[in-house]
Order: C-alpha cells, then sequence, then structure tokens
C-alpha cells in the first residue's frame, strides 16, 4: 500500500544485496562531492573567525548571498540533467526489442499528468543505437552520445557568467537589501570578498553541471576525486593568502576561487574521456527538452531560496553577533545535509533509469530502501551533531556572545535532521519520476507559509524564531514529498492500482 512505503521489505534495510551495494556505490561519493563547496565554505569561516567576529559576520551576509543565488541556477541544471542522462543513458543499453517493447508516455502507468506536455517520451525521441552506449568493442571503449550532457554545459557557462556580471554590479545592494547599511563595519569586507567569490560562479555550474552528467551515468567517483583535490587546494591557500599574504576576506575568497577552477578543469579532463560533449549538430543538444524541465525546478529553487535569503536577512538586521552565530550554524546544517543529497542522486539516478526502462518493481524497491536509510542516517546526525556543534563551537570563534547563540540554535540544527534528510531524499525520489511539476507547485506553497512564519516569529523571538520556522519549512517539505508517494498519485499511481 502507497502510504506503507517506509515498510516495503523493511527486513532488508541492511542487507548487502545488489541494490543496497549500488546505492551505497552511488550515494557516498556523491554526498562527499557534495559537500564540497559548504566544506569549503567553513574552512573560511574558520580561518576568517579568528580575524574578528566583524569579518566572520560579513563573510557569512557574502556567502549566504553567493549560495543562493548559486543555487537559482544549480539546483536546475543539476537536478535535471541527472534524470535525463540516466533516462538517455539506460535506453542506450537496451536492445532493440528492449526499446520497442518499452510503452510511450500517455499509455504508461508512470504518466503524469501535470509534465506529459513537458517532458519527452520515454524511448521516445531518443535517437541511439547500441553502439551510443558504454561498451567494449575491438578493445576500445566507446564514449557515450548523451545530448543532455552537452545542454547542461552550455546552459553552466552562460548562466554563470551572468552570476558573474550581477554580483559584481549589484553587490553592494544586495548587501544592503541583506540589512548590511551603509554605515555598518560590514559592508567593506562583504563586498570584497562577494565580488572575488562571485569571479569563481562560472566554475562553480560548470563543475556541478559535469557531476550532474556524472551522476546520470552512475559515477559518482569522479566528481569525489575532482573535490577532493580542490578542497586541498582550497585549505592549502587559505592560511597563506590570508595571514601570509594578508589579504584577509579577500585571500579566503580567491582562494576558494583558485580550487573551484581547478575542480572544473579536473572534471572536464575526465567527462571528455567518457562523454561526446561535441554534438554533430546544433539540434542535438535537445535544449528545449532541457529547459522546459529547468523551468518547473527553477520556480522550485526560487521559492526555496526566498525562505533562507531572508532567514539570512533577518539573522542580519539583528546585528553582527546574531548572524555570526547564524552563519556558524547554518553552514554545519547544510553541510550535514548534503549527506542526506547523497542518498537523493543515488535514489533519483537509480529511479530514472527504472521508469525508463518501465521497471517499476525496481522504482518501488529503491524508493523504499532509499527512505529507510534516510530514516538512519538522520538519526545517526542528530546523535553526533547536538553534543559536536555544542562543544565546538569555538572552532568558530572565541567570542563569548557569539557562543552563546551557537549554543541556542544546536537543538534546532541537531534535532531538524532526521526531518531535513527525508526531504531531501523525497526530492530525489521524485525527481527520479520525473514529477518536477509538483515538486515546483508543492515547493512554492510550503514556502509561502514559512515565508509567513519567519516574518512573525522573528519579531517575538529573534534568533530562536528564525530556527523554529526554519525546521518547519523543511518539516512541511518532507510532508509533501510523503503525501505525493502515500496517496499514489501522479507517477505513483500504479502503486495504488496495484496494492
Amino acid at each position: 500500500m502507497p502510504p506503507f512505503i517506509f515498510f516495503h521489505r523493511a527486513r532488508e534495510t541492511f542487507a548487502a544485496d545488489a541494490l543496497g551495494l549500488e546505492i551505497l556505490e552511488i550515494a557516498i561519493p556523491a554526498a562527499l562531492a557534495l559537500a564540497a563547496d559548504p566544506i569549503a565554505s567553513l574552512v573560511d569561516t574558520a580561518f576568517i573567525g579568528h580575524i574578528g567576529p566583524i569579518e566572520l559576520a560579513a563573510v557569512g551576509v557574502a556567502i549566504a548571498v553567493f549560495n543562493q543565488v548559486s543555487k537559482i541556477a544549480i539546483f536546475p541544471i543539476v537536478s535535471v540533467t541527472t534524470s535525463l542522462v540516466a533516462e538517455e543513458d539506460a535506453i542506450a543499453t537496451l536492445s532493440s526489442d528492449e526499446r520497442e517493447s518499452i510503452e510511450l508516455l500517455d499509455t504508461s502507468p508512470t504518466s503524469v499528468k501535470e509534465t506529459d506536455e513537458l517532458l519527452p517520451k520515454h524511448g521516445a525521441s531518443l535517437d541511439f543505437t547500441p553502439s551510443s552506449a558504454s561498451s567494449f568493442k575491438k578493445g576500445q571503449f566507446e564514449k557515450r552520445h548523451i545530448p543532455s550532457a552537452t545542454s547542461a554545459l552550455v546552459v553552466s557557462c552562460v548562466l554563470g557568467l551572468v552570476q558573474t556580471m550581477c554580483l559584481t554590479i549589484f553587490a553592494e545592494p544586495v548587501l544592503m537589501y541583506m540589512g548590511v547599511h551603509k554605515d555598518s563595519p560590514m559592508l567593506m569586507p562583504a563586498r570584497r570578498y562577494l565580488v572575488l567569490r562571485s569571479l569563481g560562479a562560472p566554475a562553480v555550474l560548470f563543475t556541478l553541471a559535469m557531476q550532474g552528467v556524472f551522476r546520470g551515468i552512475k559515477n559518482t567517483r569522479t566528481p569525489l576525486f575532482a573535490t577532493v583535490v580542490g578542497d586541498a587546494t582550497n585549505i592549502v591557500l587559505d592560511p597563506i593568502f590570508i595571514f601570509l599574504f594578508r589579504l584577509n576576506v579577500s585571500g579566503a575568497a580567491i582562494a576558494h576561487v583558485i580550487s573551484q577552477y581547478v575542480m572544473s578543469l579536473l572534471l572536464l579532463w575526465k567527462l571528455v574521456q567518457q562523454v561526446d560533449i561535441l554534438p554533430p549538430t546544433v539540434g542535438d543538444l535537445q535544449l528545449g527538452r532541457f529547459l522546459k524541465s529547468g523551468f518547473l525546478l527553477l520556480m522550485r529553487v526560487i521559492a526555496a531560496t526566498i525562505v533562507v535569503t531572508l532567514a539570512a536577512s533577518l539573522a542580519t538586521r539583528t546585528g553582527p553577533t546574531a548572524m555570526a552565530a547564524f552563519q556558524v550554524c547554518l553552514q554545519i546544517w547544510l553541510a550535514t545535509s548534503l549527506l542526506a543529497d547523497g542518498l537523493a542522486v543515488a535514489g533519483q539516478a537509480i529511479i530514472a533509469s527504472a521508469f525508463a526502462k518501465e521497471d517499476l518493481d525496481r522504482a518501488v524497491d529503491t524508493s523504499a530502501r532509499v527512505l529507510q536509510y534516510a530514516v538512519v542516517l538522520g538519526v545517526a546526525l542528530a546523535v553526533i551533531l547536538y553534543p559536536g556543534l555544542y562543544y565546538g563551537g569555538i572552532l568558530f570563534t572565541k567570542d563569548e556572545d557569539v557562543l552563546r547563540l551557537i549554543r541556542l540554535g544546536v537543538p534546532f540544527v541537531a534535532i531538524s535532521q532526521p526531518v531535513n534528510v527525508l526531504a531531501f531524499v523525497f526530492d530525489g525520489v521524485n525527481f527520479g519520476a520525473s514529477d518536477f511539476a509538483f515538486s515546483a507547485y508543492s515547493m512554492i506553497f510550503v514556502s509561502f507559509i514559512s515565508i509567513f512564519c519567519l516574518s512573525m516569529l522573528t519579531v517575538g523571538q529573534g534568533f530562536i524564531g528564525i530556527w523554529v520556522a526554519l525546521t518547519s519549512f523543511m518539516t512541511m517539505r518532507t510532508l509533501a514529498g510523503y503525501i505525493r508517494i502515500g496517496a499514489g498519485v501522479g507517477p505513483w499511481k500504479f502503486l495504488r492500482t496495484n496494492a
């Protein structure tokens, strides 16, 4: 029955079977790779925290702006790329008879009324031959021909340049909107950090687009390799630029930008060895297909971004001390949540392949397994984070007022982890089913309620009110994802039919 998806084959949750091993093989490297940017930001935060609380707060505002603006472009690119690449790669590996046996979307039990005009039919308009799949022939490895991969790279380059231009030109107005006034001591260091960090936007988006391609072909080890090299570069360069060259916050930004370009070059080098990134004609790019699906997720991520950006803005308006504490808690919150996104990536890639092949049993088994893993991971993170952040705040600052506020935020950051993990994993499950329309509209509804909660709770509760509202935001996201599957509607209506 759809409402009991959590209990589907629950006895096999920890079984070392083929499905479990495939999920972990994709999820663990993906989680580590996804944590790259937040971890690098945490490194910046740790070094800058020893310069002073004003600089820490300034960088906190700048990072919040950069991350939220980047997420508007990153999330649609990565999510759509993963699903479309997984679908195209799965169909490419089928034999001619298998491809002909797959029903078109309008007669398939996986069809979704809301997206039947936006998404291509499974198995339709995909001009693949068996030779386009990854295989060995006469000792030579044949590159994959995946149009969505090239589409993602083109779009990411354009959006990266646009982001750099916008943040460079409008850095000061954006920071002022975030609550950093002209007479604030945070304005100048925040502006320097944001402008310099924006120079790395093209590399950030290009890197994430390539990660989406690798996820789609179920190769998350290559992005992990590039991430480790990039993070190591950032960690080595941070103290050199910040303290040796005495560039302070500017040094932290420069080190981060260099690490992003190193990462993108490594990924590009690996990608061209596996995928044909230059299609024969412009028409092969299928940009229309990519952009139509991406637009739905763009709506979704804008709604979510408004909530987190508003929370950061409200924290900034309460003063440098509150913003410094909020920055530390938020970066921990985001970094640990990305561990959950690793499970979401695994679920999305496997489920997208299963739907493309009309293997509905595999889609159900994968959905249940990643949700079960999510519960276990969420509880483990809560147990680890509560004492870890409570006593580990001194790693980021020695200011007693900032530490006091960090400890007030610890219960929310830690206890909300099970809900956070489930929210991310439900997203991955629904993206794998190409349920982009529901994901967009449900997020808009949840964000509208959360904005109201933020506005009301911050007035009376301040710092605590912000975290109550953010916890409620993640809880509603989880409920929306569960209701979609639990009710057996949309792409999951076959659960109710077969129950």
